[in-house]
């Protein structure tokens, strides 16, 4: 028989993140701090408009791109927050998660052997979508040092004359890391020197701790450069919705709404009913969680400190990535032997790149509860392993 598989697919590695996610649930008295999911429900109000689209019958497809009353909302939202202007005809579409978004707009954009150039540590769909997407990835290494943001200089080394796009994945999954207005000035003008384009990966832009977030695409000559994502499930407690959006150039989106069109067709009816009221009224549940995230966050950061344990203090998402290097063993060992001693759950820096070796991925989307259980268990396991190195 003929081998059935794609050789491409086979070579892609499976995701390294919910690997011990699922060891975990089937632990007793484990605790999870590896899935990044808010642990809030759906606010009741935006609940409620989902379950009464349902009752008035609104359970048929929508326009390919999406329920014209949600485009609109999300040109709001993005006018209030960042003063950019879009038109919800032409420049927005409604997809399924910001995952759908990544995928379609390289597929859209790339031709076989353009480089996308992504930082890492970062989500791990960026490299096998460029991959699936015919392009070749061209990873660049964030440093602790720099405090895990990606420098003008680093930029610059990694373009080549095959270069198309640049992954902008700030706020940071899985390091927390976050680029303010200086940095992403000194990232615009290489990327304009170099004509470059840029895929924004903005989810986490609510989860912001210092200072209000930037978006890149409100810099002067970045809008028409820049496909702006962002979606419901991380700001308003919504991934099982799967609801999320691009933004960018027309002449971009018809291209991405073709590919949407052929594999999706549209996005949730539901969900985009219920992400209608999310924009217009969700505000205040927005600011609710993230300040608990952030009561968490500093909870953490003054933990591993006294702990001595080396992390950089992160000031965006809900993630904290510690340093695990002076154990001498890698962050899977690390991560394995401390859920199987201690029941704690947390995901190896190197599920999100090769230069996130040495760390682990710890959430604080988990309850002040579980999150001082855990450090209390951590602490204990660490200074175990600290007993045996002598």
């Amino acid at each position: 028989m003929k081998n059935p598989l794609s050789d491409m697919c086979v070579a892609i590695k499976p995701s390294g993140i919910r690997k011990f996610f699922d060891v975990a649930s089937e632990m007793k008295d484990a605790i999870s701090l590896g899935v990044g999911e808010p642990d809030f429900d759906t606010p009741q109000h935006i609940r409620d408009e989902g379950v009464y689209s349902l009752q008035k019958g609104h359970t048929h497809y929508t326009s390919n791109s999406g329920l014209k009353e949600l485009k609109a909302e999300i040109c709001n939202y993005l006018h209030r927050k960042y003063g950019l202007e879009y038109d919800f005809n032409s420049e927005v579409l409604v997809t399924v998660g910001g995952s759908e978004a990544i995928d379609i707009a390289m597929r859209a954009m790339l031709n076989p052997g353009e480089e996308v150039i992504i930082p890492q540590p970062s989500f791990v769909s960026y490299e096998p979508c460029a991959v699936l997407a015919g392009g070749k990835p061209v990873v660049v290494e964030l440093r602790a040092e720099d405090e895990f943001r990606l420098k003008a200089r680093q930029l610059r080394d990694a373009v080549t004359e095959k270069s198309k796009l640049l992954v902008l994945p700030f706020p940071n999954n899985p390091t927390g890391a976050i680029m303010e207005r200086a940095d992403l000035e000194a990232i615009a003008e290489v990327v304009i020197e170099n004509d470059l384009y840029v895929l924004s990966d903005e989810i986490y832009s609510e989860m912001t701790y210092k200072g209000e977030h930037v978006s890149i695409t409100s810099l002067p000559g970045m809008r028409d450069r820049t496909i702006l994502i962002n979606g419901f499930s991380k700001s308003y407690a919504m991934t099982g919705w799967r609801l999320g959006y691009a933004c960018g150039p027309r002449l971009i989106l018809e291209q991405m709404t073709k590919v949407h069109q052929f594999a999706i067709m549209c996005a949730p009816t539901t969900s985009q009913y219920a992400a209608i009221d999310a924009l217009r009224n969700g505000d205040e549940d927005v600011k609710r969680m993230c300040t608990a995230y952030n009561q968490r966050r500093r909870y953490l950061v003054n933990a591993f400190r006294e702990m001595d344990l080396d992390c950089f203090e992160p000031y965006g998402a809900f993630y904290i990535f510690p340093s695990i290097k002076e154990f001498g063993m890698t962050g899977e060992e690390f991560a394995l032997r401390f859920l199987e001693e201690e029941r704690v759950a947390v995901v190896p820096g190197s599920a999100f790149g090769d230069c996130g070796e040495g760390y682990l991925r710890i959430s604080y989307a988990a309850s002040m509860e579980n999150l001082k259980t855990a450090m209390s268990r951590l602490e204990r396991f660490i200074g175990r392993l600290r007993a045996e190195r002598g």
